[in-house]
């Protein structure tokens, strides 16, 4: 063999070797493709830490506005969390007259969060009540901006999903499901980090340029990531219509879809309930400094990526996506039990040891759930299934993290005011109690993936055909 050969194969033995989820390409395809195609993912990322951690700090600190108004304003990205179901139908039934089904509504949920973008800014800088324009209209520009932003969102991910099921074969969907979650990580933590570096010396015209930098990269990134991604099938145009309710009756009429939305939901709110709470708890129960407490973040995401890691060999070992999902919840169950046991310990490293099992427990759930969804669906019901499953996430996801701000408010109150009793006075009860919720919906989570692990007739992942 000569030495240019070698050289060849050992680049191409790079990958695989170094790289955690190189091997999720294929022939049909490569890894240049999918990494591209995951840009989608990256924007998603983007938008994410912007909206919640980045404008929810700037809103309520820099601009003086109130925290009222700025809680409904990030929940309404949320109202367009239930339509995802229907733009995955759409985007199975669409009859292009270029033969694209999946283009037209990534690019049409790239607008969206472009347009959202671009006049957020401004309507922000309105609503902070710097200018001597009424506040209505402050407002109103600022709820359409998150309106906006919210459904792009939901759509390019809903339908990015869907074109990576499509063109993934069954045998890797596993993996390429591990490095789209790893790629929507990575968009966050690096959106953070540069976010962060950017309003570090915060003025009006620096969070402009930010947000508006937003939009631009998420028009590039995402126009590279659809770039002759899905084949041109003209035969698509003359495709029978069809009703959206009649596709929703065929997918629930499958055998325990239902109860496999229903686990997703529990699980996401059993995971997600901690969202708002875990670095006030470091902070005030615990008494980390905020260095220790903002670390908290990468160690979530650390373990996240472990998950999402472990979830892709299991199941290209044969693995069953409902026992990954339920071996996530049973993580879960011990990653709060060490949350709650680091209070009275006074541990910071039990606490930190939690942390980490969370983002663990977390990435195998939603892997095995969205694996599920991918497996458990027709080809014709692709963007249906993805969509089902996104809808039941973000709204599980959403409904979980408002109601632990109530809880946790509501039982400091109790616990202080004594009602509890002498042994619950402790101003960690508050926190204790969504805790213990969260490993109760935990607990019904595994209730619910019971029936679901014990079908007979379930094959592994890579032999098993999508159900009709």
């Amino acid at each position: 063999m000569s030495t240019a050969s070698r050289i060849a194969r050992a680049l191409a033995d790079l990958g695989p070797r170094y790289l955690p989820f190189a091997d999720a390409a294929t022939k049909e395809l490569p890894l240049g493709r999918l990494l591209r195609l995951s840009l989608f993912q990256v924007t998603v990322g983007m938008a994410a830490v912007l909206l919640i951690g980045t404008l929810n700090r700037v809103m309520i600190v820099e601009l003086d506005v109130p925290a009222w108004i700025v809680a409904v304003m990030l929940s309404l990205p949320l109202l367009a969390a239930p339509f995802r179901a229907l733009v995955g139908f759409r985007s199975d039934t669409h009859r292009s007259v270029l033969g694209w089904k999946r283009v037209p509504y990534l690019w049409f949920g790239t607008l969206l969060q472009f347009g959202g973008f671009a006049i957020m800014p401004f309507a922000l800088l309105i609503l902070s009540g710097d200018t001597t324009g009424p506040i209505v209209i402050g407002q109103a520009a600022a709820a359409l901006a998150f309106v906006l932003v919210g459904a792009g969102l939901h759509t390019t991910q809903t339908v990015g999903l869907a074109l990576a099921t499509d063109l993934a074969p069954a045998h890797a969907r596993p993996k390429v499901v591990a490095l789209l979650c790893a790629m929507l990580l990575a968009g966050m933590m690096a959106s953070a980090v540069v976010f962060g570096l950017a309003l570090h010396n915060f003025s009006a015209i620096r969070l402009i340029q930010v947000i508006q930098g937003a939009a631009l990269a998420t028009l590039i990134l995402n126009g590279i990531a659809l770039w002759k991604q899905e084949p041109r099938d003209t035969s698509r145009k003359s495709a029978p219509a069809r009703r959206f309710g009649e596709a929703w009756e065929a997918y629930t009429a499958q055998p325990q879809a239902r109860r496999r939305l229903m686990a997703t939901g529990l699980g996401t709110a059993g995971f997600s309930m901690q969202d708002i709470l875990l670095e006030p708890y470091g902070g005030q129960i615990l008494h980390l400094p905020v260095a220790a407490t903002t670390s908290l973040t990468a160690v979530l995401a650390i373990g996240g990526g472990i998950g999402l890691l472990t979830a892709a060999r299991w199941l290209n070992r044969g693995g069953d996506p409902f026992r990954v999902a339920a071996a996530g919840a049973v993580v879960g169950i011990a990653a709060f039990s060490a949350v709650v046991f680091a209070a009275p310990l006074g541990s910071g490293g039990l606490f930190a040891c939690g942390v980490a099992l969370i983002g663990l427990g977390g990435g195998l759930f939603a892997h095995g759930t969205l694996t599920a969804s991918m497996a458990g669906a027709a080809p014709e019901q692709t963007g249906l299934a993805l969509g089902a499953w996104g809808a039941v996430q973000a709204c599980a996801a959403g409904l979980a993290i408002a109601a632990s701000g109530i809880l946790r408010d509501a039982g400091s109150a109790l616990a202080v005011s004594g009602r509890l009793g002498e042994a619950l006075s402790e101003a960690s009860t508050g926190y204790l109690v969504v805790y213990h919720i969260e490993i109760g919906l935990l607990f019904a989570t595994l209730v619910a993936i019971g029936p679901l692990v014990r079908r007979p007739a379930l094959r592994p992942l890579s032999a098993r055909p999508a159900l009709p």
